[in-house]
């Protein structure tokens, strides 16, 4: 069993925003692929579901975005899961709107989910999936943009994103990790 964990916040005054990108394509899975939302535990929503021949978990953690790593693990530990059954899906304010970048391991980056989530598996080496949400603008606190909606000229852009990494997901399922990179990664 695979856990495919999407990052973002919980609530509507959060959603569609680019903090959100993770959430975004968990639901974009969960509507392809036809797995139900509707479990609430583990400080989750979550659904089970086949992709790929694969059985799978797609998780949104319910816990705010710098606490995410409280769901992963309480996941892990139920379905008796390792650090290589996980991929997280998660905003990068480095990589071009609706760019992907696809890893085995690696740090944090600066980025706070992702830093709670290495803290609570005790480990970088599980897969990651990111999605570009494009740079800041100078004169923007961090914060404030990461918690700001696409504007017109970006959404399909980032619809095309989320549709790329519902492939790499698919892709990382049926072929492993190193092809999704060589595919996805530009």
């Amino acid at each position: 069993m695979k856990i495919i964990v999407g990052l973002g916040n919980p609530g509507a005054k959060y959603a569609g925003t680019r903090h959100n990108v993770g959430f975004s394509v968990i639901l974009k899975l969960a509507d392809k692929y036809n797995i139900s939302l509707t479990e609430k535990k583990h400080k989750a929503e979550f659904g089970k579901g086949i992709i790929e021949g694969e059985k799978v978990i797609l998780a949104m953690p319910q816990t705010y975005m710098n606490l995410s790593g409280e769901s992963v693990r309480e996941l892990m530990d139920y379905y008796k899961c390792d650090c290589s059954d996980i991929i997280v899906i998660y905003d990068d304010i480095d990589l071009a709107v609706g760019r992907l970048r696809i890893r085995e391991k690696g740090s944090a980056g600066g980025h706070n989910g992702m830093k709670n989530i290495i803290l609570h598996l005790g480990s970088q080496e599980f897969t990651r999936i990111r999605v570009g949400v494009g740079q800041k603008p100078k004169n923007m606190d961090l914060a404030d943009y990461v918690l700001s909606r696409f504007g017109s000229d970006e959404q399909s852009v980032m619809n095309e994103g989320f549709d790329r990494a519902c492939e790499a997901v698919a892709v990382a399922l049926a072929e492993g990790t190193p092809a999704a990179m060589n595919r996805f990664n530009g």
